[in-house]
């Protein structure tokens, strides 16, 4: 069996043939492949006897002549079967070596063909890579220069668009500030004209009193020239009596002259005063500010109408009074878990809030009133209890409380109507004055004392026992910096009531120091030191200079007084101590 290569019909080299040069030792050598492809007909037709030829003329040339050739002894007979496979080996192998030697152009040509194919695919595929990706750069510069280009329309329309919204508003607040000027022009043209019609008013009586006056006047000296004549007449009978009776006449007359006098300026200052009062309440009227006795008046009612409408009618009704209780029950734990930390304090704030507007249904109009006026007393009597005792503690419970004057509707009215009830007015401030006796029966003395105590903010144990002062102030010192801690925050969501706004602040301190009466009060000074240590330098920032020289008068107070002996507080031990406190808070403050 042979094995050859086919003939390619491509054009390439020639192939040609070259005759064999050496002995192959019985095997075909490389350039013998040729020629057993061309005549392999012949070859496969061969028999043992052309081996034997070529075997004796290959080694004929050690010899002159043929004839010198030994012969050969003659080769014993051969199986066929062993000479067919020895053939097939000689041409495998000979096949091998020829596959392994040979050297055919046509496949050098082949390949070099494949490589430069190659060569030029992988050159026109970089040249279309490049062409790609040289359009993909052009798309996308392109696209980014109409992204820009749509980008800065759009920036042009936006600041076009906060341009005319900021014209806008200076429009519109240029017409606020014109119907303000307006409004405030038509108010103060109201103000002036209720002054002048009362000083219109004031002179028309001032001259119709005048007028009545002189007619007396005249009236008086007509009468008293009559009495004169009558006295000159009598004259020549009682010289001397005439005498005396003209003395004393005359001393009577400059006394009822003088007793006159001080009438009239009495009553024109009275009218004054109540034309000064008249404009005041005009003023406060329009303005909208109240009086410490009408604030404290207001509450008051207030306050007996919410027990009188909503905790009466709850406790009249066993359903109402159940779902009460349990909402007292509920609020009462979670103000004495409260703590320092904000997280807690949301909570806590959030838990009360839910409380007093369950989802789902809402609660009676007569129960929510009651359940705020629980919680009022709540955090009243948690800040009687724990401020008392660490007024640090005050800022967690007064953080609750803003939030929940914040959050939950009508808590400002009913939580300050307890503060005033609490306190006995000083949130107003306001001297509350009960039944003024000092007569001699003891019993009603008494019960005068007990009441004005009452009405101060005093408290009675079981036993009727009344508190001490030194308890006393230490409970309302406790409940008022509740209050001012609370002032100081500033609304997130909506203004609180007015009662807990700002402002009251400094209403409530130059309130104390226009009352004597209520400076003259031992627990004055220590409530003083409370607002000043709960505002500290914020109240500078605030006001500026008007706080300043408001802590200046306090200084003056606590220090020399406005009048001479009398201090700010009294001679008592508690307003000694608590009048050194004020100056200490003061000088801090205008130091900082």
């Amino acid at each position: 069996m042979r094995f050859r290569a086919p003939r390619s019909v491509s054009p390439s080299p020639v192939r040609l043939r070259k005759p064999r040069h050496s002995s192959t030792f019985g095997l075909q050598s490389d350039s013998d492949e040729y020629l057993s492809s061309d005549n392999g007909s012949e070859m496969d037709s061969d028999s043992d006897s052309d081996e034997s030829v070529v075997s004796s003329s290959s080694d004929s040339f050690c010899y002159a002549s043929e004839s010198e050739v030994p012969k050969t002894k003659p080769r014993p007979a051969h199986d066929t079967r062993n000479l067919d496979e020895r053939r097939k080996v000689e041409e495998t192998v000979a096949a091998i070596r020829l596959r392994t030697r040979h050297h055919d152009p046509y496949e050098d040509w082949e390949r070099q063909t494949r490589l430069d194919a190659f060569h030029t695919a992988r050159k026109e595929l970089n040249l279309d890579q490049k062409r790609l990706h040289d359009a993909q750069d052009r798309g996308r510069t392109a696209e980014m220069e109409r992204r820009a280009a749509r980008y800065a329309h759009q920036m042009q329309e936006i600041e076009a668009h906060f341009e005319r919204l900021r014209l806008k508003a200076k429009q519109e607040e240029d017409q606020l500030m014109k119907d303000l000027k307006v409004r405030q022009a038509k108010i103060w043209e109201g103000i002036e004209g209720v002054i002048k019609i009362e000083e219109e008013k004031l002179r028309t009586k001032l001259a119709e009193e005048e007028r009545q006056r002189e007619e007396e006047e005249r009236r008086r000296e007509q009468k008293r020239k009559e009495e004169e004549e009558a006295r000159k007449a009598k004259e020549e009978k009682d010289a001397a009596e005439k005498k005396a009776r003209e003395e004393e006449a005359r001393k009577a007359e400059e006394e009822r002259q003088k007793q006159r006098e001080k009438e009239d300026e009495a009553a024109r200052l009275k009218r004054t005063q109540e034309l000064e009062e008249v404009q005041q309440r005009e003023i406060r009227r329009i303005v909208g500010i109240s009086t410490p006795e009408a604030d404290w008046k207001l509450y008051h009612d207030h306050l007996e109408a919410t027990k009188r409408d909503s905790v009466k009618t709850v406790k009249a009704d066993q359903g109402a009074r159940s779902l009460w209780s349990k909402g007292r029950r509920e609020i009462t734990p979670k103000l004495g878990q409260l703590t320092s930390d904000a997280g807690e304090i949301n909570r806590i704030s959030l838990d009360i809030y839910y409380i007093l507007n369950p989802r789902g249904s809402p609660l009676h109009p007569a129960i929510y009133k009651a359940l705020l006026y629980s919680l009022s007393k709540a955090i009243i009597l948690q800040a009687e209890t724990e401020v008392t005792a660490e007024k640090s503690s005050a800022k967690p419970l007064a953080t609750v409380a803003f939030n929940l004057l914040e959050t939950v509707k009508d808590f400002g009215e009913v939580f300050f109507s307890k503060l005033v009830q609490r306190a006995g007015g000083w949130p107003v401030p306001y001297l509350v004055l009960s039944d003024d006796y000092s007569g001699p029966d003891q019993t009603r003395l008494k019960a005068a004392e007990r009441a004005q105590k009452l009405a101060l903010g005093f408290r009675e144990d079981g036993d009727s026992e009344m508190e001490t002062l030194d308890v006393y102030i230490n409970r309302i010192s406790g409940i008022m910096r509740i209050y001012f801690n609370i002032l100081k925050f500033t609304p997130n969501q909506q203004p609180l009531h007015a009662a807990f706004q700002l402002p009251r602040f400094w209403t409530w301190l130059t309130r104390l120091l226009r009352n004597k009466q209520m400076l003259e009060l031992p627990i004055t000074p220590n409530l003083i030191y409370t607002a000043i240590d709960v505002m500290d330098i914020d109240g500078r920032k605030i006001w500026g200079r008007q706080y300043n020289k408001l802590l200046e008068i306090i200084y003056e107070g606590v220090t020399i007084g406005y009048e001479p002996g009398k201090l700010i507080g009294g001679a008592s031990p508690e307003a000694v101590s608590a009048r050194s406190r004020v100056k200490m808070a003061v000088e801090r403050v205008l130091s900082g």
